[in-house]
């Protein structure tokens, strides 16, 4: 599976090439060392009105190996109740804080979407931890893309196809690189398979950041819905 390699406003080296997985767009070194420094400051800002927390599977309540935090309208979260969107964090019950302006600027700048995300999932990676194979799913608007940055320690980055069983291709995404799920790779399965721990000092205390923008609902509907169906390795 050969994947779209382009370069947006902050220009980039391009390189893999091979059959397209079409939606599927990679920019790499998106963002150069100081838009990292500058996004990462940004997120801590975040950190500080809310706080990283640990989500946990549903119906097991196992916790996830990465903790999370959220910006925007609508935070994701999952519990023992489902997989959902809300607009309070779950531990501080307070709002979550708006989207900051570099994160709004990337999305203009690689989404092709017209409107403003509604949701930011930060999740932060320990040397240990990892994502099991999953479609993003819990939107009512797939025809909004996913736009994934990342900072931090480099991860090997899995996609394969709608169904779970389909073939998947393996890649490396380092600090800076921007990722796009839209079009037919929208609901594509994907997955961390593993971190590789002292990759980059963006992070003093090392690990990754993986931030990913959503579009929850419809334009014309705000009330984000409750799934509770489970799906698996996440």
């Amino acid at each position: 599976m050969k994947v779209t390699v382009e370069s947006g406003l902050f220009p980039a080296p391009v390189s893999p090439t091979a059959e397209p997985l079409p939606g599927l767009r990679i920019y790499p070194g998106y963002l150069d060392r100081a838009r990292q420094e500058g996004l990462l400051a940004a997120i801590r800002q975040v950190f500080a009105a809310a706080p990283l927390f640990t989500s946990r599977m549903p119906r097991s309540g196992r916790p996830m190996s990465v903790r999370m935090s959220n910006c925007g309208p609508f935070g994701w979260l999952s519990d023992e109740g489902g997989y959902r969107y809300a607009p309070m964090h779950p531990e501080t019950g307070q709002p979550w804080p708006p989207i900051p302006d570099a994160l709004i600027a990337a999305w203009n700048d690689i989404a092709r979407y017209p409107q403003r995300p509604e949701a930011c999932l930060i999740n932060y990676y320990g040397p240990d931890a990892k994502m099991g194979l999953h479609q993003d799913r819990d939107e009512q608007d797939f025809a909004a893309p996913v736009v994934s940055l990342s900072l931090g320690d480099s991860c090997l980055f899995r996609v394969g196809g709608k169904k779970r069983g389909d073939p998947t291709h393996s890649f490396r995404l380092n600090s800076g690189d921007a990722l796009v799920l839209g079009g037919e790779a929208r609901l594509a399965f994907h997955g961390v398979d593993r971190i590789y721990p002292g990759t980059s000092s963006l992070l003093g205390e090392g690990g990754r950041i993986n931030v990913t923008m959503r579009r929850v609902t419809h334009p014309a509907d705000l009330r984000p819905q409750r799934r509770t169906e489970v799906l698996q390795d996440r």
